[in-house]
């Protein structure tokens, strides 16, 4: 195996950062309230507590593991596995660049509305004002039609965001180290200060106690497990090619069993600090009702009008305005970065490119089209498209992972991985085996089911089930699921010519490691 030359991690610290920056997105900020305020409050924490235990965290620590061992990134280290699932590799690659192109613009609209923060000053007690300022500044339609129309602010700000990611991750581990130390931080900081001020409003405690409290009837609803077994997933960045670059970059030494449980349940006490935040900071202001399962929804509409409702001083205001999108950016920006680098990592250990070159290359290319997602159709295909990566190819590419690990492979050699190193807490080889092998592939199938049946059922048999046009669902959704799902054979194509030109694809295989 050669693995010389390979960039590394300067410390354990440092990937265990940035790994925490990877796993704590704006979906903890923003989706993770909304379905607690959706599913009776305490009793969606249990539920997303235990998905968390029982599945989340044994398929963290199975990726991070398998990227060590082979130091590849997915694709790679599959293909080491078990020569024939390589492809499953380039499914999550595929998809995880999909995510990157309309998560920039998201990161970019955050951007923004922290430069606009300023503007909450003069909304004091007005919320109407403060819950179209985003709509305003992005120009959307609302619809799938309206291309011509591009925002301004929106493409300086999508500009500033690719500059951003791409610094962040120039040099690989070695830049992403030094930029986590503080992009980790700071929100957590940002967080503490917002919910201090949310715990002193008069009502806050209404507020936590519709989070803490549990709404046991709430458990017998099947969306409760859907959506904390799908939020699992989508906060601890498995199943997009991260984790197993991230772990690629590990040294031989790394405890992988300890550091998976400080990774997870990291993400999930600062989800529960941004919960903290808004349900104190909407009771406070008399908006605990209005919150949404809609990421989107709560942070740019619903939010700024508790906004304006904080205090009566409109400067005060917009400082705290300023905090929240910052936060926000802060979230944001390991989250995009990451994204970019599990591609870039797959892609120059596939074809022997330069870290550096591959992950400019891709900034480029992701960022031209990104600019689909900012005219004015863009809000509307962003939905689709986002739809479509997150409850089918993510959900799918998940599957694919665990069965080839659980069956095609043997799990057992994977928990040895993990628990390598471990002096103290060692994985239980009854969780790890039983999540991977049964538990993860039953659980996610059903939630791949269950959200299929939902489409055709509200859409007919061709799937258009969310309010958009059949064909807007065929072009954001069919066509780039199969693009995702093909993948695996568009690059076996290129392999196949770069061949006749001298190209030596790497033939790695697992190869026990001795005690």
């Amino acid at each position: 195996m050669s693995k010389e030359k390979r960039d590394s991690w300067g410390s354990r610290s440092q990937f265990i950062l940035a790994s925490i920056g990877s796993a704590v997105g704006l979906g903890n900020a923003w989706r993770f309230p909304g379905l607690a305020a959706k599913h009776g409050g305490g009793a969606f924490l249990m539920v997303y507590l235990l998905a968390m235990l029982v599945i989340g965290i044994p398929f963290l620590m199975m990726e991070i593991s398998i990227g060590r061992k082979m130091h590849r990134g997915v694709p790679g280290a599959l293909r080491a596995i078990k020569k024939q699932t390589e492809p499953v590799g380039w499914f999550a690659v595929s998809n995880a660049f999909v995510i990157s192109v309309y998560y920039a613009v998201v990161f970019a609209w955050v951007i923004m509305m922290a430069f606009a923060s300023y503007k909450f000053a003069s909304f004091t007690g007005d919320g109407e004002s403060a819950a179209g300022l985003w709509a305003g500044m992005i120009k959307t339609t609302g619809t799938t039609s309206g291309y011509g129309t591009i925002s301004l602010p929106v493409l300086g700000c999508l500009v500033i965001a690719w500059v951003l990611i791409y610094a962040c991750i120039r040099n690989g581990p070695g830049t992403v180290g030094k930029v986590v130390k503080y992009t980790v931080f700071l929100p957590v900081i940002c967080l503490l200060i917002l919910a201090i001020k949310g715990i002193l409003m008069p009502g806050a405690m209404a507020g936590l106690t519709k989070f803490f409290v549990p709404d046991f009837l709430s458990l017998s609803s099947a969306d409760i497990w859907i959506d904390a077994i799908g939020q699992v997933f989508y906060s601890l960045s498995i199943m997009m090619a991260i984790m197993v670059a991230y772990g690629s970059f590990l040294p031989e030494d790394s405890n992988i069993a300890k550091d998976a449980m400080i990774i997870a349940f990291s993400d999930f006490a600062i989800s529960v600090l941004s919960g903290i935040v808004l349900f104190t900071t909407m009771s406070g202001t008399g908006q605990l009702d209005n919150m949404t399962a809609s990421g989107i929804a709560t942070a740019f509409i619903v939010y700024p009008q508790s906004i304006v409702l904080l205090t009566n001083n409109g400067v005060a205001n917009a400082i705290f305005a300023f905090v929240f999108y910052f936060c926000l950016c802060t979230l944001a920006i390991d989250s995009a970065f990451s994204i970019i680098e599990g591609v870039s990592t797959a892609i120059s250990d596939k074809f022997h490119l330069s870290h550096k070159k591959t992950t400019l290359v891709l900034c480029i290319i992701a960022s031209i089209l990104s600019l689909w997602f900012i005219t004015g159709a863009g809000l509307a295909w962003l939905d689709i498209v986002d739809n479509w990566c997150n409850a089918y190819s993510l959900i799918l590419v998940g599957i694919l992972e665990a069965i080839t690990i659980g069956w095609l492979f043997d799990p057992k050699k994977v928990l040895k991985e993990v628990n390598r190193n471990t002096k103290g807490f060692k994985m239980p080889e009854w969780w790890f085996i039983s999540s991977i092998k049964v538990l993860t592939p039953i659980a996610l199938t059903g939630f791949f089911i269950w959200n299929l049946v939902s489409l055709f059922k509200a859409g007919g048999i061709y799937g258009a089930g969310d309010g958009y046009s059949l064909a807007s669902n065929i072009i954001g959704g069919w066509v780039i699921l199969a693009l995702c799902l093909f993948s695996g054979l568009i690059v076996k194509v290129v392999e196949k010519n770069l061949a006749k030109k001298g190209y030596e694809p790497d033939d790695d295989v697992w190869e026990d490691t001795e005690e």
